[in-house]
């Protein structure tokens, strides 16, 4: 959830002025529904709650949130046991939307930045997985577990601390924890929300194409090889679409390109790796058939969906009783 919120909001920071005003707005509201709940997981001075709900009993009964009636067992973590994965995480998210709300509710994103700056330090203070605490392991695995390791989230939410406050401290946070924290050896061409050297890198190279940290080059080499593999002669997925649209925004702002070898990757080449994956998803593949539901005539009618788009089964078995019936 805080990874998703994660993207939403640099989604906003570095695209919110092409979209249309209706549109900005339905994503803050989105953005704004996520923080609020963070902002409640985190209220209280080292501690944080991670999970509401047992995976097994909820993966396993398919309704509306609405009609959930499974046991809602609480996780939390507290000092000194660590989790620095899923706070570091949160630290991100409060830390993007606190830009992403600047304009249109500084006190809010105020707040989130406070907030931010605070789970951070318990963050970096209590290092280790949050899945290795014992209380909560069998909880959160296998499905909620850390399988690539807690380092990255230190180093992606000190970057993303450093653009809302400006603080050089966080940056050379990033310098000095870089190799120990894996962010300068470990170059891996990942992107999702358990592994996030790949974005950590294009964020922080951003800083070094505006000239702030010479010292960071390493991270901006990491993203360069990265979106090498992006390029037509390369296979990639669709889930490094984001960050080859942020890339390309950030080589047009420094008048940069990218040296694949043989091959200089421009902001325009990028631009239309992301566009290809676009098409793609909608419909220009061998089946000619969108994958987002609802576009185009020819896309997925039966999906793993478990939401509020459900019919509620109280009104199912209201209408059962009253001699209605049940299709399925």
């Amino acid at each position: 959830m805080a990874f998703t919120t994660t993207m939403l909001a640099w989604s906003v920071i570095e695209f919110g002025n092409y979209m249309p005003p209706a549109e900005l707005r339905n994503a803050l509201v989105a953005i704004r529904w996520s923080t609020d709940y963070l902002l409640k997981t985190v209220s209280q001075p080292n501690r944080i709650f991670v999970q509401v709900g047992d995976p097994i009993l909820d993966h396993n009964c398919w309704e509306r949130p609405e009609d959930v009636d499974t046991a809602r067992t609480v996780y939390t973590v507290d000092a000194p046991n660590p989790s620095s994965d899923v706070a570091g995480e949160t630290v991100v998210a409060l830390a993007a939307s606190s830009l992403a709300f600047r304009s249109s509710d500084p006190g809010y994103a105020e707040t989130l930045l406070h907030t931010a700056t605070r789970v951070f330090n318990f963050a970096d203070s209590y290092r280790g997985a949050y899945s290795d605490n014992a209380n909560i392991r069998d909880g959160v695995c296998p499905f909620y577990c850390d399988f690539d390791g807690y380092r990255d989230e230190h180093l992606w939410g000190a970057a993303w601390l450093r653009r809302p406050s400006q603080d050089d401290s966080y940056l050379n946070y990033i310098q000095n924890n870089g190799k120990s924290l894996g962010g300068v050896d470990d170059n891996i061409n990942e992107f999702g929300w358990d592994n996030k050297h790949a974005d950590l890198n294009v964020l922080v190279s951003k800083e070094v194409m505006d000239g702030n940290m010479c010292s960071l080059q390493s991270y901006k080499a990491s993203a360069d090889s990265f979106m090498c593999t992006l390029i037509p002669e390369s296979s990639y997925s669709f889930n490094h679409f984001p960050l080859a649209c942020l890339r390309q925004l950030y080589l047009e702002k420094s008048g940069q390109t990218v040296n694949c070898g043989s091959i200089s990757a421009s902001p325009a080449m990028l631009g239309g790796v992301a566009k290809r994956q676009v098409d793609y998803i909608l419909g220009d593949n061998p089946k000619g058939m969108s994958y987002m539901v609802g576009y185009s005539d020819y896309f997925p009618q039966y999906i793993q969906h478990c939401g509020s788009s459900l019919p509620s089964i109280k009104d199912l078995i209201a209408c059962n009783l009253h001699g209605g019936f049940l299709l399925f």
